[in-house]
């Protein structure tokens, strides 16, 4: 998913949801029930997001949407801290989608 997000400093709330294909009201929304998801906010109220805060969205999308994990089993889950088997996965992504590029080029 970061693959689909140039490398900057701050990102939009839309540029996040786009990135993870969700309405922004869901990155909203885990912004109140995560506590660990806290992006910047300027004098607006503009969301901006930071590489941390994409890791920390990505966490939480891979355990609701991809484990199935309920908002509480996921925040459980966080706290834990047993998301080690996230960091693999997206591991073995990032490695899948290198080697569907370079057999394109082959």
């Amino acid at each position: 998913m970061r693959t689909k997000l140039p490398e900057k400093l701050y990102y939009s709330i839309g540029e996040i949801a786009e990135a993870f294909d969700v309405n922004p009201s869901l990155i909203r929304f885990w912004e109140k029930e995560f506590e660990i998801l806290t992006p910047k906010k300027n004098t607006k109220g503009t969301r901006k997001f930071t590489a941390q805060d994409i890791d920390k969205i990505e966490l939480i999308h891979f355990l609701v949407k991809e484990r199935g994990f309920t908002l509480e089993g996921a925040k459980k889950e966080i706290h834990s801290q047993n998301s080690s088997q996230h960091q693999i996965v997206r591991r073995l992504k990032s490695i899948r989608e290198e080697l569907l590029r370079i057999r394109e080029n082959l």
